[in-house]
């Protein structure tokens, strides 16, 4: 570009800069300000808990469909604001995101509704869980909420600073002479640098409405929600809030000397917007386990030239607090590991959540921010036993924040955390192993005696941990079970996941943490022998991982085929195994994988035309035939039908009530049946099983550069090894170590 180019355009940037300046409403006085809040008063007099209330509901919310049903979850917290899909801006945005948690999602957003019922955050919000179960996470992704909301319209936020002016050269600021006089309505917020001498901020961030007179205030609040025909009640904030000490003192002087004249007083005001920034600590703090209180004050009279304040104001002298609970005025302050203080250190949150403010030295700091705090069990359950715990009970609100018991919201962890960092290919289903062997270590034994229905806990308790993830993952119904046994459990899927979650020892409190799998994957990426990152390599080293016991949860006792993790190595690696054959068949186009269905659908047609003694019309020989009596023997024959009569009949009165249930829709066999269509799948594939090893041996010995292959054989081969790159995302590395495992474990002789 030349340098006419380059001139123009820097000046069409300096426009767009300066137009979005003046569009924001950057810099405002006080009666612009008073503007803003007659407009829209619910969003010009919010405080931190209705702030962050109205940041949930920008971004809004949308219903997931889980195992249990449909759960809202907040789009917030996917993270999918000013981030495009595509590059590095989608890995953060799949790297930094909250995996399921929906239940936690709901109960904070129950409690920011309260606050705003209660008119302030008047409570601790207190996130407990294990070790790694996604509480910083949660935070972290309501503070970049915040962020992205505060740079929209709808999330506006305000402060004000004390402006005041030079008058001429060689003089102070004189506030009661004839040349210093304003026109009614003047301010000097908008006066340019060279013409402030001084400009003192409020350090904690006060509401501009502050500035009036508290019964001046409420009632204008009062007019301009009545006239907005606002419900609510505005909150305490700015309904009763006072200003800081500094502010006061700042206030009262000028108010002193300008006679009583409010007008004069509030032309030194400058309203100007603020944004949420976790980098530079505005609204946004996280405050570590130190041993402190965490705000101050400080002299800021003695950084400030005398002869540049008005004489009202030189005599003063002037402290503004510091420190994190400053920091975080407006939006969000973290308490990380707050139980691993001391609770001497952080007793002084007991005044501070009942009152809304912190003692200082020289003034009352008030407090506008959500508090939150994090804890593991272990700290949790010692607090809980202190004497102090029966004070803080009632000030805190607890959100529990167990390990995910989904492997489907576990797998999204690694997905996102993981797979970015490694340099070379991760094998498919590399993820989904690590998420299974993970969530399979925390699930606990259904207890029977814990149901209100006796036959939904006798079937509950029957499930094998690897039959409970299913469920709970997908919702998916062993076949084993026959009719009615799957209906209770397919009704029954929230009291299962449910069982125990009132007991301090629930499900979700201990196994893997994702911090152990994370080290474990990326071990297994470590590994410059191998070309891929692959289930392999990862089963390898979880084996190794069990053998030490360097974790709690390793030392657990087994309960039944519970809880024993050694044996939970071999239980993923096999239903990896079958993984790996079921796209092996489909790749191999021996198997069409809806012809199992096709049959079944077959079945039942002649088996209804057969039971009302009716014909049926054959499009091949275009003829009405009876039903095929041979069809049906062989179908019954494979799902095990000793009654084939009673067998028949049940078929027939299964589909009727489906009907009834879904009217005007086709009947969904797979969902109705799924435990014989799954027996017909496996019978059908056992059928042609030999032909599909071949195909996977002969893939095998392709990759290994086998000259013994013969044409036919190759070039069945290279289609299936198509399908399997092409559709199910191998590389010739991946594929060639799944293949091997696979024929290795079941094709060999």
């Amino acid at each position: 570009m030349s340098e006419g180019g380059l001139k123009t355009a820097l000046e069409t940037i300096r426009g767009e800069i300066k137009a979005r300046f003046e569009a924001q409403k950057r810099v405002l006085s006080f009666g612009e300000y008073l503007d803003l809040v007659q407009g829209n008063p619910r969003r010009y007099t919010r405080d931190a808990g209705r702030y962050l209330k109205d940041c949930m509901d920008f971004f809004g919310s949308y219903e997931v469909e889980r195992s249990t049903g449909k759960i809202k979850r907040w789009k917030l917290f996917d993270l999918e604001f000013g981030l495009d899909n595509s590059g590095h801006q989608a890995e953060l945005k799949l790297r930094d995101r909250l995996a399921g948690n929906e239940a936690a999602q709901e109960a904070f957003y129950r409690i920011l509704d309260g606050f705003e019922r209660e008119g302030r955050a008047n409570r601790l919000v207190m996130l407990h869980g294990p070790n790694g179960s996604a509480k910083s996470t949660f935070v972290a992704c309501l503070m970049r909420g915040l962020e992205a909301y505060s740079d929209t319209e709808d999330g506006a936020l305000y402060r004000f600073s004390w402006i005041f002016p030079r008058v001429r050269e060689g003089a102070g600021i004189g506030f009661a002479t004839s040349a210093d006089e304003l026109g009614q309505g003047d301010s000097f917020a908008h006066l340019p640098d060279e013409r402030i001498i001084a400009k003192l901020q409020s350090s904690v961030r006060e509401h501009p409405m502050l500035l009036l007179p508290r019964d001046v205030r409420q009632r204008l609040i009062a007019t301009v929600y009545e006239g907005a025909s606002l419900s609510e009640a505005a909150p305490d904030w700015v309904w009763t809030g006072q200003l800081g000490r500094k502010n006061q003192q700042i206030f009262q002087a000028l108010l002193t000397t300008y006679r009583g004249d409010l007008e004069r007083v509030l032309a030194h005001i400058q309203v100007e917007r603020f944004y949420i920034s976790r980098r530079y600590r505005v609204g946004a703090v996280t405050i570590g386990p130190q041993m402190s209180v965490d705000a101050s004050e400080r002299q800021i009279t003695a950084d400030r030239s005398i002869d540049s304040l008005p004489a009202s104001l030189s005599a003063l002298t002037l402290f503004e607090p510091y420190g994190e609970l400053v920091d975080a005025s407006g939006g969000i302050v973290e308490f990380s590991d707050l139980l691993k203080r001391p609770i001497e250190a952080w007793k002084y949150l007991l005044l501070a959540i009942e009152n809304g403010e912190v003692s200082l030295e020289m003034s009352n700091l008030p407090i506008n921010a959500v508090m939150l705090g994090s804890s593991n069990e272990l700290h949790l359950s010692a607090f809980r036993q202190h004497p102090e715990y029966n004070s803080f009970r009632g000030r805190m609100v607890r959100i529990r924040m167990p390990y995910l018991l989904d492997v489907h919201r576990e797998r999204e962890i690694y997905d996102g955390q993981i797979i970015p960092q490694i340099p070379k290919h991760v094998a498919p289903h590399t993820t989904y192993v690590a998420a299974l062997w993970s969530v399979l270590t925390r699930l606990r034994k259904p207890d029977a005696s814990q149901f209100a229905d006796s036959d939904l806990g006798t079937v509950a308790a029957s499930l094998t941990p690897l039959e409970k993830a299913d469920l709970l993952a997908d919702g998916l119904v062993p076949a084993r079970f026959d009719a009615d046994q799957g209906k209770i459990l397919a009704g029954g899927i929230e009291q299962v996941e449910l069982q125990g979650s009132m007991s301090s020892d629930y499900e979700g409190i201990n196994g893997a943490s994702p911090r152990e799998i994370r080290m474990l994957l990326l071990d297994a990426a470590a590994d410059f022998d191998e070309p891929c990152v692959s289930p392999v390599t990862f089963l390898s080293r979880l084996g190794y991982f069990c053998d030490r016991d360097d974790y709690e949860f390793l030392k657990e006792q087994p309960d039944g085929a519970y809880r024993d993790h050694r044996a939970f190595v071999d239980v993923v690696k096999e239903r990896w195994l079958d993984i790996v054959e079921s796209e092996l068949r489909a790749a191999s186009g021996l198997i069409d994988e809806r012809s199992h269905l096709g049959l079944f659908e077959r079945y039942v047609t002649h088996v209804s035309h057969w039971v009302k003694k009716e014909r049926l019309f054959n499009p091949v020989t275009g003829q009405d035939e009876d039903a095929d009596v041979d069809l049906m023997k062989s179908v019954e024959e494979k799902l095990g039908a000793d009654d084939a009569q009673g067998f028949r009949n049940e078929l027939l009165s299964g589909i009727a009530a489906w009907a009834i249930d879904h009217p005007e829709q086709d009947v969904d066999y797979e969902a109705l049946f799924p435990r014989y269509i799954e027996q017909l799948r496996q019978a059908y594939f056992d059928d042609r099983r030999g032909q599909v090893g071949e195909i996977g041996q002969a893939i095998v010995a392709m990759l290994e550069d086998d000259d013994t292959l013969d044409e036919d054989q190759r070039e069945a081969a290279q289609q299936a090894l198509q399908v399997l790159v092409g559709v199910y995302g191998y590389e010739r590395s991946s594929a060639k170590v799944a293949l091997g495992a696979l024929v290795d474990a079941r094709y060999r002789e």
